[in-house]
């Protein structure tokens, strides 16, 4: 079953498509149960995974899957003592054995999930639930650097003395824009301002790309963490731009990047030295680099991106989310 991703006016359906791949979609990775399975990890569940799940099933006015993915997440993943959600669950082991933090982009999405939610079908319950979870980010997550607000990844293993290690991709900005609309806290819009900051001071190798891990150091310095490359992680920052109808300047770096190394897309590049993947980019991730390429008004060589069983959770995912950005944004 091919699902298409045409990134030209005359070519996309939009309305066909997207519940198309959406059918696709849940038939590939939401179990019976609500829970939403990562096939590229070993069949785990997380937050990040249930919080996509619940924006795909709002954006495509599916209630019933909605709560169906709702249910799990609070039943296996709101679990701590506050109302933020355990990051990880994994079908054969028992809850004990489960590592307890929280994973920030999840708790971000599955609250921006709710405020859609109460919105479109008038339920006020939800509404509640999305600011409780928001307080807790506020006051668990949200520290800051040099003057700027951040946010933590998690509650836990991400700060010390000299350092604080963050992830620019979990600024989801539409959800940051989201939730000034429902929440009259400054920190939303400081939090989304904040993030654009680091987008333009964070640059770093021949293309001056974003990093998937950015170490915030206490002598104002900065520089890319753990694995030092633009991939898998950052590849959501110019999906999130577009997703809020943001004209950063990262999209223009990027497009830059995209464009020079056409037809081929690696799925990631070393920052501090001149390596990058050899092995070629999913479609979720060429797809991602289709709309930066349009927005951008560059040419476009490829127009079709084929959603097909041999694609995972998370290149499906970032597939469905480039065509409803697409379908905001042309």
């Amino acid at each position: 079953m091919l699902l298409f991703l045409l990134l030209s006016a005359c070519q996309l359906q939009p309305d066909m498509t997207i519940k198309e791949d959406w059918l696709h979609y849940k038939a590939k990775f939401l179990a019976s149960d609500g829970r939403i399975i990562d096939t590229g990890n070993q069949n785990v569940s997380h937050s990040e995974g249930q919080g996509y799940g619940m924006i795909l099933a709002v954006k495509n006015n599916d209630k019933d899957s909605f709560q169906q993915i709702w249910q799990w997440t609070q039943t296996n993943l709101q679990v701590r003592k506050d109302k933020l959600f355990m990051w990880r669950r994994r079908a054969e082991l028992p809850l004990s054995d489960e590592d307890p933090n929280n994973a920030t982009d999840g708790d971000i999405l599955i609250a921006w999930a709710l405020l859609e939610a109460a919105t479109l079908w008038s339920l006020p319950d939800y509404k509640k639930e999305a600011k409780d979870i928001m307080k807790d980010i506020k006051q668990k997550l949200v520290d800051s650097w040099d003057g700027l607000p951040i946010l933590l990844p998690g509650e836990y293993g991400f700060k010390t003395s000299d350092a604080t290690v963050i992830n620019l991709s979990y600024w989801v900005f539409p959800a940051l824009h989201a939730f000034k609309t429902f929440d009259a806290d400054p920190v939303w819009a400081n939090l989304a301002e904040s993030g654009l900051q680091f987008l333009k001071r964070a640059r770093f190798g021949r293309w001056q790309l974003p990093p998937d891990w950015l170490q915030l150091n206490s002598d104002r310095t900065m520089f890319p963490s753990k694995n030092q490359r633009f991939g898998y992680d950052a590849i959501r920052v110019p999906l999130y731009l577009m997703m809020a109808k943001i004209d950063n300047e990262a999209l223009d770096v990027l497009a830059d990047y995209w464009s020079f190394y056409q037809p081929y897309t690696p799925a990631w590049i070393a920052l501090n030295e001149n390596t990058m993947d050899s092995f070629g980019a999913s479609d979720g991730i060429s797809s991602v680099r289709e709309m930066v390429l349009w927005s951008s008004g560059r040419k476009i060589n490829v127009d079709k991106v084929t959603l097909d069983d041999d694609q995972d959770y998370y290149s499906a995912t970032l597939l469905l989310f480039s065509k409803l950005t697409y379908q905001q944004t042309k």
